[in-house]
């Protein structure tokens, strides 16, 4: 039986493990979801094996690579059409084994996880409804993580596959602070935990020996979509999003005032807002 449809919202990094799986629920919530990928052969088979499931699913695809600020302002543009949009998914994220840098010269990591998501939801502000809401996704590596002054010069010297990883999810919960409270928008963010995905493979020696111990005990990437897919379906505002419950963001988050202003402005400043 077709669920009673909703508007549209998007999802970035629908084709992968966590993505596909929320735009999957989403989809059979009644959702139209527009799957913003960058490889559109891999979004096509996702799209095709969903609608096998879900036939009466409104799935759209669209390219987006948030390594790129003129590809994500394209997308910004296209997505003129398609406005008043009912939510935005930031679920698209990186853990690159070695240093390398975006078409914009950041280190790919912090490109992609902060920087490309701070630009397309400050860009698609006022492509959202009234009453839409934005999900991030965040880690609980964060925990471990800090922000520096020299967040978004550090080199290849400074970059480190995991550290670098949790410091740029500790930047996209202050961001998501920030946003909540200086623009008033409707923002919560999504713990997966820890998710057996293609993520988690490190590419070295031990990654093996983490398929038979470890990989059996982490969630399957349904479970970890799920605290996003609550967030999304949610009327709340500025709760952490983990299992299937949601709580305030954490005080140790928001009382780092400091940080947090000094990286919502200099985030503005680089991006050009």
């Amino acid at each position: 039986m077709e669920e009673q449809q909703h508007g549209s919202i998007i999802i970035t990094g629908a084709s992968g493990g966590m993505g596909s799986a929320a735009t999957e629920e989403m989809a059979r919530r009644g959702y139209r979801i527009i799957m913003a990928c960058r490889n559109l052969e891999k979004a096509s088979q996702v799209r095709s094996r969903i609608l096998e499931k879900i036939p009466y699913a409104r799935l759209d695809i669209e390219e987006l690579h948030l390594d790129s600020f003129d590809s994500i302002r394209g997308f910004v543009s296209r997505m003129r059409k398609e406005a008043p949009l009912d939510a935005l998914f930031n679920n698209a994220g990186v853990l690159p084994r070695h240093y390398s840098r975006t078409r914009d010269g950041f280190e790919l990591t912090l490109g992609v996880n902060y920087l490309g998501p701070c630009l397309l939801t400050c860009s698609m502000r006022p492509l959202l409804g009234r009453n839409a809401g934005i999900v991030n996704m965040v880690s609980v590596s964060a925990y471990s993580a800090r922000v520096d002054r020299d967040f978004f010069t550090k080199g290849e010297r400074d970059f480190h596959q995991l550290r670098t990883y949790a410091d740029t999810k500790l930047a996209m919960i202050y961001f998501s602070i920030a946003l909540e409270q200086k623009e008033g928008v409707r923002v919560n963010i999504a713990d997966p935990g820890i998710v057996n995905t293609d993520m988690i493979r490190l590419g070295r020696w031990f990654d093996p020996l983490t398929d038979i111990i470890f990989r059996p005990f982490c969630n399957s990437p349904e479970k970890g979509a799920r605290p996003a897919v609550n967030a999304l379906c949610s009327d709340c505002s500025h709760q952490l999003f983990s299992g299937n419950s949601h709580k305030d963001i954490p005080h140790r988050f928001l009382s780092a005032g400091q940080d947090i202003e000094w990286l919502w402005n200099e985030t503005r400043s680089r991006l050009g807002f």
